[in-house]
């Protein structure tokens, strides 16, 4: 009977196969795997080692060059996690990845993963697993909750991936591992892939050969549902007054972006977005009129929104952070809901097995130029006011920070905005032509921006990005800080301190709401500690933040650039107060009667 503890194997057990002539030494299962997320665009892994996953990560590392991956070592797992979430969002929804280790590491990624499949983004999670050995050995392992069931990890990650590989034999690692990878870009969704911790390095005859290149049957639209469905909505809008149209978050996983523009530029409706869209539609486009967000919306834009008689939404998530608790003043048969594979007019008819991209496409042809709700809009608009520069001495107010922050952007912009105050704030930003935009709406996770920012900017070389995150989110991930130093990016993090968690305080204030304060600036050069390029400040006013933009645009534009904006916890925009007070009572709903 073995009585061995953990995942030492007995020595018959331990010596790997002899190499075959066929398979060099380089033809090993990491190696592949890091050939095939090169092949992807994953170039960036973000990892943290233990020690399941060392090996792993040698042979990662050890495939360099046009072919193979860099390692970014990250604090911790939930944080390298959150930076392959924001590597995909910087490249349009392409392939993020991170590496971690068995149940430790990998059940503290999986929040981060969970809000990757809220949002649609291809996030291969890669865990170094037990022993090939120890499956079915009755063993038990460190790293798990004490039970011979190697299983708790996997049956985690079963409900917030689309696709789980449990790598422990090579015969069919290769097989397992391109699926997992293909899957994951053809639902757009996270993946999960376990590496038993002795396979990583042995060379196997199917990772010699060149392997075939990844291959996804496209998705095609049902020609005649296609055909009825234009048809439908075209009759639907053409009779239509003053329809208007408004896109919604889902238009990027559908690929549909550049339809719903083209769309738009052929019928001369106003179009807006929903605010987890922001980013996805030019706002430099002639009739676009801001973000439709019910009571919190744009200026003029929900009134043009909710009184057209007929509105087009495309890919929008109605939850009830988008719909201000469920306040929207739209109706159903008013409405013609286009998802990524599926549109539904009114009422009914619904067609199914019809594409976003090809729908709006097709509809582009079909409809009657109509200015009328644009024109509506064009006289009732009142352009925005600037807010008064302060007085000499004058605390700063978040709207003057907003203001320089606006003057700041450009097409290599890149804006981050944290859950909180930063939304309602960013969503005021007016996006010049090629600047991007992120934000985690959906699943609202409180210190996403800090990996997140990272993750972008090692993604996106050619932009400068610009974070906006409050003092009690920063709290959450602020370790991660340092890695962007390492890798020397130069960031702007305005680190918004307020003295607490302001949206939480809008929904329900209690005292769990106030934080400890730190020295953001001092933690953040604790963090520098004399290596890297870091500028830190810390502003009250507006003479302060405009002395630090100087240096942050100037002489620092190479260095990684935090400014602690100080600002009383009662500086909070409006939009918040209202969005807050819907949501709170939404919350507080009674029981229905049973």
């Amino acid at each position: 009977m073995d009585t061995a503890i953990g995942s030492i194997p007995a020595a018959a057990d331990a010596a790997p196969p002899a190499p075959s002539s066929s398979a060099p030494k380089e033809a090993t299962l990491g190696r592949h795997l890091a050939r095939r997320l090169a092949e992807v665009g994953a170039r960036d892994v973000f990892t943290v080692p233990g020690d399941f996953n060392l090996t792993l990560l040698d042979e990662l590392e050890a495939e360099t060059g046009s072919t193979g991956v860099r390692l970014v070592g990250c604090c911790n797992e939930l944080n390298a996690a959150y930076a392959a979430d924001g590597y995909a969002r910087a490249r349009g929804g392409g392939v993020g990845a991170c590496a971690v280790t068995f149940t430790v590491g990998g059940l503290s990624a999986i929040n981060a993963v969970a809000g990757a499949f809220s949002e649609n983004l291809p996030v291969v999670c890669i865990v170094g697993g037990p022993n090939s050995n120890d499956y079915g050995s009755n063993r038990i392992l460190h790293h798990t909750i004490g039970l011979p069931d190697f299983t708790q990890e996997l049956r985690c990650f079963q409900t917030v991936t689309c696709y789980q590989a449990v790598v422990n034999n090579l015969e069919d690692a290769h097989e397992q591992i391109d699926t997992a990878i293909s899957t994951a870009i053809r639902e757009s969704k996270p993946v999960y892939i376990s590496i038993s911790c002795n396979l990583p390095s042995i060379p196997h005859p199917t990772f010699s050969r060149h392997p075939v290149p990844f291959f996804l049957s496209p998705r095609l639209s049902n020609q005649m549902n296609l055909e009825a469905a234009v048809e439908a909505a075209a009759a639907f809008l053409n009779k239509a007054v003053k329809p208007v149209l408004v896109g919604g978050p889902k238009m990027r996983v559908s690929k549909a972006c550049k339809a719903f523009v083209e769309l738009a530029d052929a019928c001369g409706y106003p179009v807006a977005v929903m605010p987890s869209a922001k980013g996805l539609v030019p706002e430099h486009h002639s009739r676009f009129i801001g973000t439709y967000w019910g009571a919190v919306s744009t200026p003029f834009c929900a009134e043009i929104v909710e009184s057209a008689d007929a509105y087009l939404f495309a890919g929008p998530i109605f939850n009830d952070y988008s719909s201000v608790g469920y306040s929207l003043l739209l109706k159903k048969e008013k409405a013609i809901i286009v998802q990524p594979e599926r549109v539904v007019i009114g009422h009914g008819p619904a067609f199914g097995c019809v594409l976003m991209k090809d729908f709006l496409h097709a509809l582009a042809t079909r409809l009657k130029k109509n200015t009328a709700a644009y024109e509506n809009y064009r006289r009732i608009y009142v352009p925005p006011g600037e807010p008064l520069s302060s007085e000499p001495g004058e605390p700063l107010r978040v709207n003057i920070l907003f203001k320089h922050i606006q003057a700041m952007l450009s097409g290599n912009s890149a804006i981050i905005a944290e859950t909180g105050d930063s939304w309602f704030n960013c969503q005021k930003l007016k996006l010049p032509e090629g600047c991007g935009y992120e934000f985690q709406m959906q699943y609202g996770s409180i210190g996403w921006s800090v990996g997140a920012t990272l993750g972008y900017a090692q993604a996106a070389k050619d932009k400068r990005v610009i974070a906006c995150i409050g003092d009690g989110s920063f709290q959450v991930t602020a370790q991660e800080v340092s890695t962007m130093l390492r890798w020397g990016q130069n960031n702007i993090i305005f680190l918004i301190n307020n003295g607490g968690y302001t949206i939480e305080v809008e929904i329900h204030d209690g005292p769990y709401n106030v934080i400890k304060n730190w020295n953001y600036t001092g933690l953040v050069e604790a963090f520098h500690n004399g290596e890297g390029k870091c500028y830190t400040a810390k502003v009250r006013t507006e003479e302060e933040l405009k002395e630090a933009l100087k240096e942050a645009l100037g002489p620092k534009k190479d260095c990684l650039c935090f400014i602690e904006v100080i600002v009383h916890k009662d500086d909070t925009s409006k939009e918040l107060l209202e969005w807050g007070s819907r949501v709170s009572a939404a919350n507080s709903r009674p029981p229905n009667p049973q």
